[in-house]
């Protein structure tokens, strides 16, 4: 169900992608205008009615899922019947993540103000990947990073980066730890690659978080090669129970429990980390 497109138009040896709607013109402004406030009137009537159906999908709904699975058309159709399809078939086969009665996962529902800003950071339709093609998505972005950095007491010098999720989180974090840990021995593996590096030493719970371990098999340090600390009833690491940390080490903590809430011991792993010169990388999965 594509209700636009954006039109290949080749001027010279240059390729351009030119949206239908600028082409339309302003007689397009219009129909922009009620399909949004279309939109808001589908929206607000789903919140309002959050609490009078299951927070799961009923075996209808999903059922009715089929009727989407069509053959790409030919032409675009009217997206105002687009959008009434969506509704008819798409909203009774969510689950009511933004109603009161959904416990699920570690996910939460939106506040009203959130909500309304994702719509305007829709309409705005900016990629803050640099300041020169974003000025307010750069800026947003960085105050949001510094009022994290006072929210959670770390120093106002320390950097942050908004990702996708976690095991992206991880990837990052642990990609970082890699580098320093390899350059304390003069290893520069950006450079170099891990071919012939010196061999890092991996520790974690034995209950850390899949995505931890994921991102470890993609950065080259391998799933296997983890050493697997035991834990308690809770799922906190028992610190006394580390093995001797030397040479390259990093050693993988949890701020909370995804299935309790429980923290690692941060304290006396972070003591014994810092006297080995190890890299101490925190999994916010639940505490953050």
């Amino acid at each position: 169900m594509v209700s636009h497109f954006k039109q290949h138009t080749p001027i010279g040896s240059v390729s351009l992608w030119v949206p239908i709607a600028n082409i339309h013109g302003v007689a397009s402004i219009k129909n922009m205008r009620d399909l949004l406030n279309q939109t808001a009137e589908i929206a607000a009537r789903y919140l309002e009615t959050l609490d009078k159906r299951g927070v799961t999908p009923t075996p209808e709904s999903i059922a009715r899922l089929d009727e989407l699975n069509q053959p790409l058309q030919e032409h675009p159709q009217n997206p105002s019947t687009v959008l009434e399809t969506l509704d008819r078939i798409g909203s009774p086969a969510t689950v009511g993540m933004a109603g009161r009665r959904y416990f699920g996962f570690v996910i939460g529902g939106s506040l009203p103000a959130a909500l309304a800003a994702n719509w305007l950071a829709g309409a705005w339709d900016q990629n803050p990947g640099l300041f020169a093609a974003s000025p307010i998505g750069t800026v947003l972005e960085e105050v949001s990073l510094r009022w994290l950095l006072d929210v959670l007491k770390l120093p106002a010098e320390a950097g942050g980066a908004f990702v996708t999720g976690a095991t992206m989180a991880n990837f990052t974090a642990l990609a970082a730890a890699r580098h320093a840990v390899l350059e304390g021995v003069g290893w520069e593996v950006e450079a170099d690659g891990l071919f012939g590096a010196p061999p890092v030493t991996v520790i974690v719970g034995d209950e850390a978080h899949p995505s931890l371990i994921k991102s470890l098999g993609m950065l080259g340090l391998g799933r296997s090669r983890v050493v697997r600390v035991p834990v308690d009833d809770q799922g906190r690491m028992r610190a006394g129970e580390m093995p001797p940390l030397s040479g390259p080490t990093i050693v993988c903590m949890q701020a909370g429990n995804v299935n309790t809430g429980a923290f690692d011991p941060a304290a006396e792993i972070c003591s014994r980390a810092r006297v080995a010169g190890a890299w101490v990388h925190v999994d916010g999965a639940f505490g953050l």
